[in-house]
């Protein structure tokens, strides 16, 4: 295990406002109850403990405050309420954002390579989030925690834990690349100069069917609750594929050879369909020819909504796109072929939809209620927020990992 530094709670600048308040709409709503989601990157950069903790983490504190100023929401909590009323974001003064300083004394190498490691060894870099809190009439959730982790003469690892209802990937990966400028150029100058400041504006989320209510009084059944905690061992391991150019366009071929007018055979859906088909044929068990098999992923709305929200808006705006096949049909042997036509056929569906990408979004909570307890392989995140180039002043990371658990 790691060896806890210190904890600290690290608040916004003085000259914040005093609160922020913002609703959670129908796009939030579904990620109430979801599990926090897990970001590590790891940076080669040796350096010694004393100056890790002398020079480094004071950097990081102040840079990370001014950063906030900027990030209000993740400094304060989902009011989630227990009789009547909605969700909403809330910041007040006094309120902080959880950071851990660990040390580790793992193979810094060992975690940072694309062989196949024991996944619990990862969780020593993931912070954990506060625990909820209640009041009279609602529980309040922290949603974001992070940890920076010293690996003595090697590197570090900032760990990023947020609960999904607070943003997508797009507004978290945003954050993480705002915290690295400001420490990095010293300031929040170039953070503003660069217009890469958050967008909160809710008034233009598209909800012409009512989703907002429609979602809420779906969800408001269930009680709010928190995540279990993990329970180790996991029994997994974790390993990275590497996918050359030459590899997606042998692949692109095999489907063109037999469907040479397909629309959407784009690099995601080859990859995808290849990565379907795998984890399908992986299967240990015994499965019936005719066993559904489902492929999931979401996709960014801001610039498919009516109107259109900006690249920079916070929080979540991610429709569902579901695949769908027979356990027979991906073990055959044009199970790859079935997977493209089928991952590409639903991204037409949904993201190119004619009457718009929401349509039949009143439908999409059920849908995936259907889903709970079948096999279903999914992709999180997305290349266009690649954290690859997040710089906080000492080079890109060595290695990016999203736990999913």
């Amino acid at each position: 295990m790691a060896t806890i530094l210190e904890q600290c709670k690290v608040q916004t600048s003085p000259d914040t406002v005093t609160e922020v308040t913002l609703p959670l709409v129908h796009f939030d709503i579904t990620w109430l109850y979801f599990h926090p989601v897990h970001r590590l990157l790891f940076f080669d950069f040796p350096c010694s403990k004393a100056y890790f903790l002398d020079t480094i983490v004071p950097r990081l504190k102040q840079s990370l405050s001014l950063t906030l100023k900027h990030f209000l929401p993740l400094a304060g909590n989902i009011v989630h309420p227990i009789d009547s009323g909605r969700p909403m974001s809330r910041y007040v003064v006094g309120d902080s954002v959880s950071l851990t300083i660990a040390e580790y004394d793992k193979d810094f190498n060992q975690l940072t390579g694309n062989h196949p490691r024991v996944a619990d060894e990862f969780y020593a870099c993931v912070p954990q989030l506060p625990p909820a809190s209640i009041s009279n009439d609602s529980v309040i959730f922290p949603v974001l925690s992070l940890q920076v982790t010293l690996f003595p003469e090697h590197g570090m690892c900032f760990g990023f834990t947020n609960h999904h209802a607070i943003g997508d990937a797009s507004t978290i990966v945003r954050f993480v690349k705002a915290w690295a400028s400001v420490t990095k150029f010293d300031g929040e100058a170039k953070l503003i100069d660069d217009k890469s400041l958050p967008f909160y504006e809710r008034t233009g989320v598209e909800d012409s069917e009512g989703l907002d209510s429609l979602y809420w009084e779906l969800l408001k059944k269930s009680r709010p609750v928190e995540s279990p905690p993990l329970t180790f061992p996991l029994n997994k391991v974790r390993a990275t594929f590497i996918i050359t150019r030459d590899d997606i366009q042998k692949l692109k071929n095999i489907v063109l050879a037999k469907q040479p007018n397909m629309a959407h055979l784009t690099t995601f859906t080859v990859v995808c369909a290849h990565l379907w088909v795998c984890l399908v044929k992986s299967r240990a068990e015994e499965v019936g020819e005719d066993e559904p098999e489902y492929f999931g992923f979401a996709a960014d709305c801001r610039a498919r909504l009516s109107p259109s929200l900006p690249s920079n808006y916070f929080g979540n705006c991610l429709a569902f796109v579901k695949a769908e096949s027979t356990h027979g049909g991906l073990k055959g042997n044009d199970g790859f072929l079935i997977a493209a036509i089928l991952i590409g056929e639903a991204i037409r569906k949904t993201v190119y939809n004619e009457k718009g990408i929401l349509d039949g979004a009143e439908n999409w909570p059920l849908e995936f209620g259907k889903l709970i307890g079948k096999w279903l392989f999914g992709v999180a995140g997305s290349p266009r927020f690649d954290l690859y180039d997040t710089d906080y002043g000492w080079g890109r990371p060595e290695k990016v990992r999203i736990c999913i658990h």
